[in-house]
């Protein structure tokens, strides 16, 4: 049994009770946010610390089932006033999708605190929060040897020059195909990357979706694929759970090699594909290492070309 001087890796990030609608059906009060995914995608790999911040509303039942991960919770703070809330509808396509409330509650004065236990991690995952919460938390992080960074439009919109300042300390940065447009000023996928790199880490991963992603390093590129799942429940988290099975999947292997990185990507691939067959974390509630290791050779398989 492992206890908190072993833990590899921590994630920064959100938490928060969502109300969701698919084309699948519609669930309300689910355990949500950034943080609760990308913890549970990591915890099949290593031990993993989350830092967060949750309400006195947040109900026992999540706390009990997010801990049956095995992830450590000392760095989520429980603090008087509401969890964040947030509410969404997804297109047929299971890509778009409409925001219909966000209610940041204690989210909004979040302050970051890492645990003394975490301080000597080298894997840190700072999850889409304000960058300067992501610089604040950062500089508490002495151990850090591979920082990976996930942000979002908003924050490349309202606080770039924060952003920026984070992303030069980090060696790694994550964004979607159109956050890599609106971030590098470019179109093409490989002259976004040329830009994303210029600006400090030693690799990018440009995430695209059901399309996979891709990885570029001062090395050359890698290109993933998506797993291709037969249906998708709900994509809410996806993106959250690839990012902390790649981390995870590094912090177990102790070392970020370029084949690390690129084993760590179909990893990803391969558990961020159960998460989207439920509503938050019922999936990965059920799932065993086993059945990732079963999917991971259907996908080696998939992208052979030998017999």
């Amino acid at each position: 049994m492992t206890n908190e001087r072993d833990i590899k890796l921590w994630i920064v990030g959100s938490i928060g009770i969502d109300d969701i609608k698919t084309r699948a059906e519609k669930r309300t009060e689910l355990l949500g946010g950034s943080l609760p995914f990308s913890t549970a995608a990591a915890s099949f790999f290593t031990r993993v610390g989350a830092v967060g911040v949750v309400g006195s509303d947040f109900p026992e039942s999540f706390d009990q089932r997010w801990r049956k991960f095995g992830a450590d919770l000392s760095g989520v703070q429980q603090v008087q006033g509401a969890t964040f809330r947030w509410s969404g509808a997804y297109d047929e396509n299971m890509i778009e999708r409409e925001t219909l409330k966000t209610e940041l509650g204690v989210f909004a004065n979040f302050k970051p605190k890492l645990p003394q236990s975490y301080q000597q991690a080298p894997f840190v995952l700072l999850g889409n929060i304000q960058p300067e919460l992501q610089l604040h938390v950062l500089r508490q992080a002495k151990g850090a040897r591979f920082v990976a960074l996930d942000t979002m439009n908003l924050w490349i919109d309202i606080a770039r020059p924060a952003l920026l300042k984070v992303i030069k300390k980090v060696n790694l940065l994550t964004v979607n195909d159109s956050e890599a447009r609106m971030l590098s000023g470019q179109w093409n996928m490989r002259a976004c990357a040329a830009e994303l790199l210029k600006m400090g880490p030693s690799h990018v991963i440009i995430k695209r979706g059901e399309h996979g992603a891709l990885l570029f390093s001062r090395k050359g590129l890698f290109i993933a694929p998506a797993y291709p799942v037969e249906q998708v429940v709900d994509p809410t988290g996806a993106g959250d759970s690839y990012a902390g099975a790649f981390m995870g999947y590094l912090a177990q292997r102790g070392r970020a090699s370029e084949q690390a990185l690129r084993e760590a990507l179909l990893y990803a691939a391969v558990v961020a594909s159960f998460g989207v067959e439920g509503f938050s974390l019922d999936c990965f509630e059920r799932l065993t290492f086993a059945q990732i290791e079963r999917r991971m050779k259907q996908m080696l398989k998939m992208i052979s070309v030998g017999s």
